[in-house]
């Protein structure tokens, strides 16, 4: 049974999800008068920072691996007695607060699992919430994250031991004892086999190929610092690459000279593995490096070298795909190819009150990016209700060819097809909304 008539939410904007995004985009919104609502599926907000929540990924031990001056909300930035890099009891409070400073709690629905989204008859967005029914909403943002499903490799064979994905890690006392093979050699993974050294009675890190390990600290500042003034420099990418490999030669050395391969890759061209303890311990051979796994056969591994080794766990930090199980696709809702094809991952060539936040992955924290597309977004909807010349200018560009969102060729991969550089990125939102701007400008003086 519907908790309130369908009907009254007909001229607001329905934001899925209470996270970094969602809450960017509420914000956003309702600071250009734009009536907006969160549905929120878990009991407060936070999203994947609500550590312990079922639908949560993060493990004790996580923090930011970009620091809180990259990876802040453009006007809300994090207190100065965080340290550099915030664990996510520091993530979760500052969102909280970033929620309480903007009025946006009275916005947010908890407990409002969303199954089905679609397109409504007449216009809108038909939206149906576990135990509330349906609701027709002006518009929806999609704001879920892209931490949804996890994924595994395809590997020959069966394990007979313990097997988990790092989306069900939470503590390192799991491993006690055991014998733990590590799969993925992305952050999780690195994170996790430095996390289970104390506890568990060997730690193997499997990699399938090499990678840039870059240490959280240069020269006492966080290395996205460093990195963010080869930026602001204007550094061409050559240059950049020339400065961050000779820093890496510095203070990381070879990878071989820790038992991993060389990447086989350019610099910059996957996402940054950002590590300080993981070189620690391969030196100290408290982690055992080995390359990809051939075969699984009981309580065995084989891995490519022809090596053989027993383990009592196995734990898959393989990533995860996007995943959008409440769009009605039968229905007319976007599809996940059409998902991973959008007008700079936000807008929908199709229908104009559809938006995604977040569907992106850059190279430093997700914040301000998701603030600057919410930006965007809010302009985008005055338009069409202020402004229908500038609207249909702007909807034109966005079936227009889709824009470059990064100097770098990564590595094709389904980890990398959401990656974005974050200068490039911002500059494309900057330059959309200072062109939507002027055009508003323009619709107002008729010049």
């Amino acid at each position: 049974m519907n908790d309130s008539p369908s009907d009254s939410y007909r001229d607001t904007y329905c934001v899925i999800g209470a996270g970094t995004c969602g809450l960017a985009a509420a914000r956003n919104l309702h600071a250009q008068g734009i009536p907006v609502q969160v549905l929120e599926e878990q009991d407060k907000l936070g999203g994947n920072w609500y550590y312990g929540s079922p639908n949560s990924s993060m493990y004790d031990s996580a923090h930011l691996i970009s620091s809180k001056r990259l990876g802040s909300y453009i006007d809300f930035p994090m207190p100065d007695d965080y340290p550099d890099y915030p664990g996510h009891r520091h993530v979760l409070s500052y969102l909280q607060s970033y929620a309480a400073a903007n009025g946006l709690e009275r916005l947010i629905e908890v407990d409002s699992p969303v199954t089905r989204v679609a397109p409504a008859e007449g216009g809108g967005w038909d939206v149906t919430i576990r135990g509330r029914g349906q609701r027709t909403y002006r518009g929806v943002i999609i704001a879920n994250g892209h931490h949804r499903e996890a994924m595994f490799p395809e590997l020959p064979g069966d394990f007979d031991g313990e097997t988990l994905h790092s989306s069900q890690y939470r503590r390192p006392d799991v491993f006690k004892d055991k014998r733990v093979l590590i799969i993925g050699g992305g952050n999780s993974g690195c994170d996790i086999a430095v996390d289970s050294v104390p506890f568990a009675a060997r730690v193997v890190h499997s990699m399938r190929r090499g990678y840039y390990f870059f240490p959280k600290i240069v020269m006492g500042k966080p290395i996205d610092e460093i990195n963010e003034l080869t930026h602001k420099l204007r550094m061409p990418l050559p240059l950049r690459r020339f400065v961050a490999g000779l820093m890496l030669r510095a203070h990381v050395g070879r990878n071989t000279d820790y038992g991993l391969p060389e990447p086989d890759h350019k610099l910059f061209e996957s996402h940054l593995i950002v590590n300080s303890r993981l070189l620690y311990h391969l030196k100290h051979g408290d982690i055992v490096p080995k390359p990809d796994v051939a075969k699984l056969r009981g309580d065995t591994v084989e891995f490519a070298d022809g090596s053989e080794e027993q383990f009592d766990v196995i734990l898959y930090a393989t990533g995860f795909k996007p995943a959008w199980p409440f769009l009605d696709t039968e229905a007319g809702a976007p599809s996940y190819q059409e998902m991973m094809g959008l007008y700079a991952s936000i807008f929908h060539p199709r229908y104009d009150d559809f938006f995604v936040a977040g569907l992106v992955q850059p190279d430093v924290g997700i914040w301000r990016l998701a603030d600057l597309q919410s930006q965007l977004i809010a302009r985008v909807i005055v338009a069409q209700e202020n402004a229908p010349d500038v609207a249909a200018w702007f909807r034109a560009r966005t079936r227009g060819p889709l824009p470059k969102l990064s100097p770098y060729a990564y590595q094709a991969s389904e980890r990398h097809r959401l990656e974005v550089e974050h200068t490039t990125y911002e500059r494309l939102m900057r330059t959309e909304i200072a062109r939507l701007d002027r055009q508003n400008a323009r619709q107002k003086t008729g010049v």
